[in-house]
């Protein structure tokens, strides 16, 4: 109680109006506030990793409703479908958990509400595999990111995804930051990160030609690396169709019937049907991977111990011609690192010490914006870390677009407003004990919680897959006998890149199949014959968003104002419907509404 009155105190600083209770081994935050930070505050403030399970913060704010996109599709499609396993979250956890399954005889359904995999963060993020030197030792975290970092060049091999694996920079500007870095390099090695080195300024230039000018050196981590997130979930999905799993889009959780007598006997809860917009599903387990949705799903399962606070994050595509610029992934030390808010910056040397601190012992809340060099020869800059109490905060906003640049303009010192091609916004699935949630079901028997899966969820997802997947068995084990799928396969092709291709290599595919000689994106070189794979693909998904996301046609500089309509075209084609049915990605982001002047599509 101690404890209890401890926080108490703490979160009543911040708010009289928030109450504090203990349930079920949780620390429980209601009440109202005008300022969303607040709520962010409390949550923090609550957090007692030692003698709780977690917070669960249902602090309201004032005149805001979450508003939640659902699809317009309703048909009885999935109704009485009984399923060994349903995995809730096409992102690249759910999708890296199909895969893991499909390697058994097990009947695996995925559902997302969304029209495409990877259709939130997953698809929203810069696709770095990250080093994790800045986690803490003890943190899920830190357990997944370094085993999942060792998975993905052999993953990348199977799946036939293109991956880099050309370290990562920390850029230092005096002297005395050699200290820091020191530390962060014995850190590296107490947490098993291989390779890490200070490196002077003319060894750094191997690695990074166009270093800024105040560089004196700096930290290199060669075990860094950079993928393509969407083009990764989306050949996990289709491995895993291709071995048996069933994927469902547009296919939304609205609640869950719970066995009223499991609980009287066993002390669990147990789900035993699961709603959707396309119908009732009976599952003999859930997993539940979905993203900024997880502590929604897990209190529909009764199982709910966690929070998501959603954390929106902005990232800038610049042109090709401006990728020069860097070479792999690098920022400044956090000694000389600003955090993104103006009201984070750490003041005086005991304030960068803090920060110092907290980013070593994987602490810090905020998101060091960087410059990523993607694998397709653009430039990501970004993101930052922006608290929102709406969890489809997706919004650009020009003063965030603009401070972005201009912050990194310090590094990147060539870099032009004019080199910017796009922006995006992604929202991280944050738990404010700022650390994966993934676990076993406390309170309920029949779940698998894979919550929390913000940074660094690209490189960790394929090993936390490896423990769903082993729980899942586990369990299903004690009713039903589960063996090898004698016909899996864990090798994926991807489609022909032709821009890839030697003159020799392009002409005999294009003797083969004149379709791969007919360019539709020039900005990016895609040919018909791509597009045409693609849609034939054991996960189609025939939006000009779908090819966009698997192919690059509409990613160059012109954003698909030559290639757009003919994408359109091909995909109307290929599926026997008119133009004006395709769509760029959800069904309700309507391209065409008909012909003009009386003519036709």
């Amino acid at each position: 109680m101690d404890r209890l009155n401890k926080i108490r105190k703490k979160i009543g600083a911040l708010s009289p109006d928030i109450r504090v209770t203990r349930e079920r081994g949780c620390i429980v935050l209601r009440g109202e506030v005008d300022d969303w930070s607040i709520a962010v505050k409390a949550g923090h403030a609550a957090v007692d990793k030692k003698h709780s399970l977690g917070v669960i913060n249902d602090i309201r704010l004032k005149g805001f409703e979450q508003k939640t996109s659902l699809p317009a599709l309703q048909d009885r499609a999935l109704d009485g479908r009984r399923v060994d396993v349903l995995i809730i979250g096409a992102g690249i956890t759910g999708c890296a958990a199909a895969r893991e399954l499909s390697a058994f005889n097990l009947s695996t359904l995925v559902v997302d509400k969304m029209s495409d995999v990877a259709g939130a963060a997953s698809g929203a993020n810069g696709g770095v595999v990250h080093v994790g030197i800045n986690f803490s030792r003890k943190s899920q975290k830190h357990y997944y990111n370094i085993r999942g970092n060792r998975m993905y060049r052999e993953l990348s091999r199977q799946l036939d995804v293109p991956f880099e694996q050309k370290g990562q920079t920390m850029l230092c500007s005096r002297n005395w930051e050699r200290i820091p870095v020191a530390l962060l390099k014995l850190n590296a090695r107490i947490l098993g990160i291989p390779g890490v080195r200070y490196l002077k300024r003319s060894e750094l230039l191997d690695h990074e030609p166009h270093l800024p000018d105040f560089t004196i050196g700096g930290m290199h981590m060669p075990t860094g690396g950079i993928t393509n997130p969407h083009e990764m979930t989306a050949a996990m999905a289709e491995n895993a169709a291709s071995n048996g799993t069933e994927i469902s889009l547009n296919t939304a959780v609205l609640e869950m019937e719970l066995d009223p007598d499991s609980s009287k006997e066993s002390g669990n809860t147990h789900i035993r049907s699961v709603l959707t917009n396309r119908g009732r599903i009976y599952p003999r387990l859930v997993i539940n991977a979905a993203g900024v949705y997880a502590d929604t799903i897990a209190q529909m399962a009764g199982d709910r111990t966690f929070t998501i606070h959603p954390r929106r994050g902005t990232n800038i595509i610049t042109d090709k011609r401006a990728g020069y610029q860097v070479k792999s992934s690098m920022g400044k030390s956090p000694f000389s690192i600003l955090p993104y808010q103006q009201k984070d910056r750490p003041r005086g040397l005991a304030g960068r010490m803090k920060f110092f601190i907290n980013t070593l012992a994987g602490s810090s809340h905020t998101k060091g914006v960087g410059l990523i060099h993607s694998l397709h020869g653009n430039m990501l800059v970004g993101p930052n870390a922006v608290e929102t109490p709406d969890r489809e905060d997706r919004a650009t906003r020009a003063d965030e677009v603009e401070s972005i640049i201009r912050m990194q303009q310090h590094i990147a010192e060539d870099l032009k407003f004019s080199d910017v091609i796009a922006y995006f916004t992604g929202v991280r699935a944050s738990t404010y004990e700022e650390d994966f949630a993934v676990r076993r079901g406390i309170f309920t028997d029949n779940i698998l919680q894979a919550a929390g899966i913000q940074s660094p969820g690209v490189t960790a997802a394929p090993a936390i897959a490896v423990d769903l997947r082993d729980w899942a068995i586990e369990y299903l084990e004690k009713e039903i006998k589960v063996d090898r799928n004698p016909a899996f396969s864990p090798i994926r092709k991807a489609v022909p890149r032709t821009a890839e291709m030697s003159d020799e290599e392009r002409d005999a595919l294009i003797r083969s199949n004149p379709d791969y000689g007919e360019i539709v994106c020039r900005c990016e070189e895609i040919s018909r014959g791509e597009i045409i794979d693609a849609l034939n693909s054991p996960l189609c998904v025939p939006t000009v968003d779908g090819i966009k996301k698997r192919l690059r046609p509409g990613m160059g500089r012109c954003q698909g104002g030559f290639c757009g309509p003919l994408v359109m075209k091909i995909i109307a084609e290929h599926q026997g419907t008119a133009p004006d049915a395709v769509r760029k990605g959800s069904y309700a982001s309507v391209i065409c509404y008909g012909g003009t002047k009386g003519g036709r599509l």
